[in-house]
């Protein structure tokens, strides 16, 4: 029996990643916002949301570390299906 697994989306540079979608209560100042470099930020009924692509669980965990580092208040965190991008044949399921 085999299995076919999807593959990981890539980068602008050819490198595998995931897109996050990451909500933290309140609303963050430009200086705070800008710490989250490569991340989309918009708010969501008085929350801020963090929507981008992360290559790996150490790239998680550092933005997960900012979070905290910030004392910011994380509701929740998700890896999300990119809804964007059509689907090519790489990246389809098989």
């Amino acid at each position: 029996m085999s299995v076919c697994r999807r593959r990981a989306a890539r980068d602008a540079h050819g490198v595998p990643s995931r897109q996050y979608r990451l909500v933290v209560a309140g609303e963050l100042s430009d200086p705070i916002g800008r710490a989250f470099e490569g991340m989309n930020v918009s708010l969501d009924g008085g929350n801020t949301v963090l929507v981008g692509p992360l290559r790996d669980q150490a790239e998680l965990h550092g933005l997960l570390q900012r979070v905290s580092d910030f004392g910011l208040t994380l509701l929740s965190a998700n890896a999300i299906e990119d809804e964007t991008t059509p689907e090519s044949p790489e990246t389809a399921p098989h």
